[in-house]
């Protein structure tokens, strides 16, 4: 059987494969990096915040609490950015493809509790995901040109 290419297609070779596992191999290890760096942070704050844990279970957050929670995730994007960019070789497309799935994994989550925050939290947290995973990648991207 005879495989059709669309137009404007490259047939696969062994280095464009090389360089779809490598992109999905640095999706994955971004989206770990991301769930890894959000646990420790949250585990940090668990143990240093009185009632921090009580008001994650109750969904009952104060502003601050609010406010922390959402630099843990955006310290968990820029983490996951870097990385992402430092597998895929500076280059942006695991981050951006990792800042996408990103929001695609958090939409339905945040979609189910809408009304347990304000808007201005989810909203906060959902349009910052794809940019402060890309400035992760860009600031993985930089600090490897100092190095070099």
């Amino acid at each position: 059987m005879e495989t059709i290419l669309l137009p404007n297609a490259q047939p696969d070779t062994p280095s464009s494969s090389y360089a779809t596992f490598k992109t999905v191999g640095a999706v994955i290890a971004a989206l770990v990096t991301w769930i890894f760096v959000a646990t420790v942070l949250n585990l940090a704050l668990r143990a240093s915040w009185p009632h921090y844990h009580e008001a994650e279970t109750a969904f009952n957050f104060t502003f601050a609490m609010k406010l922390a929670r959402l630099v843990l995730g955006a310290t968990s994007s820029l983490g996951a950015g870097f990385v992402a960019a430092w597998i895929d070789k500076g280059r942006m497309r695991a981050a951006t493809l990792t800042g996408v799935v990103l929001l695609c994994l958090f939409i339905p989550g945040h979609y189910m509790i809408w009304n347990k925050f304000p808007v201005w939290y989810h909203l906060t947290f959902l349009l910052s995901l794809l940019p402060l995973t890309l400035l992760g990648a860009a600031l993985s991207h930089r600090m490897g040109r100092k190095v070099t």
